[in-house]
């Protein structure tokens, strides 16, 4: 009977990130029960989803054992779509006080 030549991984890394990813839950509810307010509450709930994010992706979608080329097509674009959403939204945030200060005169 012949082996598949695909690669194993040990199963204390699978276990050791679903840990991870317990604890990180356990830190995005903590934000809710403790009732964390503004943009602080924003801002911890997305470093939450965005940790979870890039675990299950890095072991789960095993893009941690890739080829460099592969994580670039698979991250880069994304990447770069965010970049140009935060600039958007700053532009947005220009806009709006611009306009506000040019029209309370």
């Amino acid at each position: 009977m012949a082996r598949g030549e695909g690669q194993r991984h040990p199963i204390g890394i699978y276990l050791w990130v679903w840990f991870l990813l317990f604890v990180l839950s356990v830190g995005s509810y903590l934000v809710d029960i403790l009732q964390f307010e503004g943009y602080l509450r924003w801002s911890l709930i997305t470093v939450f989803m965005l940790l979870k994010a890039g675990l299950i992706i890095a072991v789960f979608m095993h893009m941690a054992w890739e080829r460099l080329a592969i994580i670039c097509v698979v991250l880069v674009p994304p990447g770069v779509l965010v970049f140009l959403m935060l600039l958007m939204a700053l532009e947005g945030h220009h806009v709006l006080a611009s306009r506000l200060t040019w029209l309370a005169q």
